[in-house]
């Protein structure tokens, strides 16, 4: 099925189609981002109809209402029902299990609701981080915030992958940027990760220094 579906997103390449199915890439509906974002960047590099600015944008989109899907039905159907239809043999034909619900949720009661955002660049958690943030009824413009910074982040990163493929001699179709795309992204999306980490655990020291700091002198 997911061949078929990338055949037929390989022949109708346009924003509706990014937007599509980066919603459904974005929802518990398994499909990797690799499979859309790269090609279509490729495409917008290479002369086509489409802007990289443009796939960008519609593939952020379709990531913040496929995240929302996520985050309303967690809302509304609740934690048994959300396990129980993990753990059946539609959720596992999805790919989903209470296992990795259970990662997924202690990832955002460790890290929060900024978890929302790094959440979003760390594979087999991407698509499922909004499903605890709907169970704990996180606030929806934080939530739509993060989502649409973490989401802009790593699109940005396979929509710049499209376009170097664009420029490497002897890659000229759309599977073979996939295959390219499949191979850097998750590299790369690691290697942001530990930047963003790094980058929050000095922001943590700081403000526990800042604190200490006005204990003291309160003291």
């Amino acid at each position: 099925m997911l061949e078929q579906l990338t055949l037929w997103f390989f022949d109708h390449l346009n924003y509706w189609t990014v937007f599509l199915l980066m919603t459904i890439e974005s929802s518990f509906i398994p499909f990797p981002s690799e499979v859309v974002v790269p090609p279509a960047a490729f495409l917008a590099a290479t002369g086509g109809q489409m802007s990289v600015v443009g796939v960008l944008f519609f593939a952020t989109c379709g990531a913040i209402v496929g995240a929302l899907i996520n985050y309303y039905l967690a809302m509304w159907l609740g934690r048994p029902i959300v396990y129980r239809f993990a753990g059946s043999r539609v959720g596992r034909m999805l790919l989903l299990s209470p296992e990795k619900l259970d990662r997924a949720n202690e990832y955002f009661v460790r890290k929060g609701a900024v978890s929302t955002f790094v959440g979003r660049l760390v594979p087999a958690i991407r698509q499922l981080i909004s499903i605890p943030a709907g169970l704990s009824r996180m606030p929806l413009g934080a939530f739509v915030g993060y989502t649409a910074l973490g989401a802009g982040v790593w699109n940005a990163v396979l929509a710049l992958i499209g376009v170097l493929l664009s420029r490497v001699p002897g890659i000229e179709t759309k599977e073979q940027v996939v295959a390219k795309a499949s191979e850097y992204s998750h590299i790369i999306g690691y290697s942001i990760l530990a930047i963003v980490l790094l980058l929050l655990a000095i922001y943590i020291v700081r403000q526990v220094k800042r604190k200490r700091r006005r204990n003291l002198i309160i003291d």
